[in-house]
């Protein structure tokens, strides 16, 4: 008889503990639920996040290429994924069909030289890129002009170059 009672009593004891698992598990859920919902429905945003707000970016043009419709943003440094990048994108626009050139938009972050990204020749192509330092923790500084590539026995042709500062 001592021995059936012994056995009742860890019985409710494990019925209790799984219980206050269940429990414990579904506030937990319905806590994260909330906080979800909060920042769904308009919570409050971060400093970092209002700073990433995508920018414009005027066109650029230059004989035979645009760059418009284009926007920047400087991506927040930690624990975004993107490493604090350069986040450019705009639709890069070959504006003479006829001259038989391509055309590319070049960017520069702080302490490296300038990257390259190629357009099409008469076609206008959606580019949306990162640039960033690899070493650092976020990029403060990064440079944007637009290019039309005349070949090797003449220098290509560069809109203005924008500067952007976080």
């Amino acid at each position: 008889m001592i021995k059936v009672w012994h056995r009742d009593k860890r019985e409710e004891k494990q019925v209790n503990r799984k219980l206050a698992v269940g429990v414990l598990a579904t506030g937990l859920f319905l806590t994260g639920m909330g906080t979800a919902f909060a920042t769904a429905s308009g919570g409050t945003t971060s400093a970092a996040e209002a700073r990433a707000a995508w920018k414009g970016i005027p066109t650029l043009n230059s004989g035979g290429v645009q760059f418009k419709d284009a926007k920047y943003k400087f991506e927040p440094a930690h624990p975004n994924p993107n490493k604090g990048a350069f986040h450019w994108k705009g639709n890069l626009r070959d504006a003479d069909h006829g001259d038989g050139h391509n055309v590319y938009v070049q960017v520069r972050v702080e302490g490296y030289d300038w990257s390259r990204f190629n357009g099409k020749q008469k076609k206008t192509v959606w580019l949306d890129k990162l640039s960033y330092d690899g070493a650092a923790l976020h990029t403060d500084d990064a440079w944007i002009r637009a290019c039309r590539d005349r070949g090797s026995l003449r220098p290509d042709n560069c809109s203005v170059t924008k500067a952007y500062h976080r």
